[in-house]
């Protein structure tokens, strides 16, 4: 009997969607009710293969759709369990960090599999948790995946990052190597849980190093459901620890920490700068921070441009997620020339987005993550209403069905352009327009952020398209995305670095020369 042929499921990234749409519902909503009666549990720490009790005082994680549903209690860890992690960490990281580069991206490929086979549990899960719509979720847990296998792929071609140098005798020879750390601290974001989590974790992991996680305390859930994963994998014990925490005991703690030899975050400008000022803190020199820093990100829009997909792209980056990517377009400055039929257009996508539980089917905007980033929308209105005008949104959805969440509708507002709402990273549904004279006009506002993570340009001139790549401040840049203006990378295809005060490496995610960051350079020279 011939077996059954094995049918590959579809990838799903956040601007592209290949395979059986109705095959990828039925399969997200089995997996949610399954999920679902999982719900209220207790989770506690993983330090050297072994959960622990904690401080004794705990966490809760309630969903921002609806605060009823209790998604799980975490014991937070104590200090001393920081202590007894890194120790840990320590000791393992001497038997990882000596095993053939072979045997450690072989570890870490098992893991990408395991996660791509449970990526619809995994979905479910962060749509809940952390209000993602369901092919956002998909998303994020295929990432996490590709991130592990891209970054093994970089060990892999790089042959363990081991190179011969040249000669300054015929009896001399000289090797360069690459050589881990030893231990990392990784601090993750709530708005991707899992593929900025599984990507700080894989490029210190496939470096060599060992890990101690503290995640997001918006998505403790996805937290212990990526620690699960590693702790059933084949890495030695220790090599991977999770704590529990608020970050102002445990993660401030942790990444102070004398024996922490390095950090990787992801996160808010004013809490990356914290975080630079705790490692120098942390021991008598410099330690690696690998870190990106957030995003206030323009797209410009000319007066040769397709405004259909310029609307289009810029709503999409705009409000999906609500507004809460580091990589969401938060401003938008439009050629006076086109500028109205540009913003009727813009206003009539962002009318026609649904808005409700993010689990379902057709739904494009879900809650914030919690009351602080639904006062911080109502704020942003008030000042926007002040001071210029509200095209369309502007307000807290508080009536049913919203009632039980944090929902606020998509706003678009037309202001001036000195208005601080332009420069001020909010992570919200929030998009400030201005309207400009020229092109060059709008660079120079463009680039007049502290910030410059993504930026995007509609236009259909080859100057002005030249012009954008060389003269934007921003290290991952789009033109004529419909798909998202200035959202939307992945790994292998758009390298996710930050420039000025949104990235400290100049070298980011996604990208071919992440995974050596995690480890520094070693001459050896032998006299033959």
């Amino acid at each position: 009997m011939t077996a059954p042929a094995v049918r590959a499921q579809p990838k799903i990234t956040y601007s592209a969607i290949g395979g059986n749409l109705d095959e990828i519902h039925d399969r997200f909503e089995e997996a949610h009710r399954r999920v679902a009666d999982t719900f209220g549990g207790t989770f506690y720490s993983i330090v050297d293969g072994a959960e622990i009790k904690g401080s004794g005082t705990t966490q809760e994680s309630r969903s921002p759709i609806d605060r009823n549903v209790l998604i799980g209690t975490f014991a937070s860890a104590a200090q001393s369990d920081v202590d007894t992690a890194v120790a840990a960490a320590k000791r393992a990281q001497k038997i990882w960090g000596a095993m053939p580069w072979q045997e450690r991206i072989a570890v870490m490929r098992e893991i990408a599999e395991r996660i791509r086979e449970r990526r619809y549990e995994l979905a479910a899960i962060m749509s809940v948790e952390i209000g993602k719509t369901r092919f956002e979720s998909l998303g994020d847990a295929e990432e996490s995946a590709d991130l592990i296998d891209y970054y093994a792929d970089q060990v892999q071609e790089n042959g363990g990052f081991a190179r011969p140098l040249g000669q300054l005798s015929p009896n001399e020879s000289t090797q360069d190597v690459l050589r881990p750390y030893g231990v990392f601290a990784v601090i993750s974001p709530f708005n991707f849980p899992m593929a900025l989590a599984t990507g700080m974790n894989a490029g210190a992991l496939l470096g060599g190093n060992a890990v101690v996680f503290k995640p997001a305390e918006g998505a403790l859930r996805t937290g212990a459901f990526l620690a699960e994963v590693f702790s059933q994998s084949r890495l030695p014990k220790g090599t991977f620890n999770l704590v529990f925490g608020s970050g102002r005991t445990i993660g401030d703690y942790l990444t102070r920490h004398r024996d922490i030899d390095g950090i990787a975050f992801t996160g808010s400008h004013e809490v990356g700068m914290q975080l630079l000022r705790n490692i120098g803190a942390g021991g008598p020199y410099v330690k690696p921070v690998l870190g990106e820093l957030g995003g206030k990100n323009a797209t410009i829009v000319t007066g040769s441009a397709d405004l259909e997909a310029a609307a289009e792209g810029v709503t999409r980056s705009a409000f999906g997620l609500q507004g809460q990517k580091c990589s969401a377009c938060s401003r938008v400055y439009v050629d006076k020339r086109v500028a109205d039929k540009f913003l009727e257009l813009l206003v009539a996508k962002t009318k026609a987005l649904v808005i409700g539980d993010p689990t379902k089917r057709d739904v494009f905007v879900g809650p914030v993550i919690n009351q602080a980033a639904a006062e911080k929308f109502e704020k942003a209105a008030a000042a926007a209403k002040r001071d210029g005008s509200v095209l369309t949104g502007g307000e807290r959805l508080q009536t049913p069905p919203y009632d039980r969440g944090y929902f606020v509708a998509p706003t678009v507002a037309r202001l001036p352009l000195d208005h601080e709402l332009f420069q001020e990273e909010l992570f919200l549904p929030f998009l400030s327009v201005g309207i400009v004279d020229s092109f060059d006009q709008a660079v120079q506002e463009s680039n007049r952020s502290q910030l410059g993570l993504t930026g995007g340009l509609f236009s259909s001139d080859e100057t002005e398209i030249a012009r954008f790549f060389d003269e934007m401040e921003a290290g991952v840049l789009y033109v004529n995305r419909r798909t998202g203006a200035t959202t939307g990378a992945w790994p292998g295809v758009q390298s996710f670095c930050g420039w000025k005060g949104s990235g400290i490496t100049g070298r980011g995610g996604c990208g071919p020369y992440y995974v050596g960051q995690f480890m520094r350079e070693q001459s050896r020279t032998r006299m033959l």
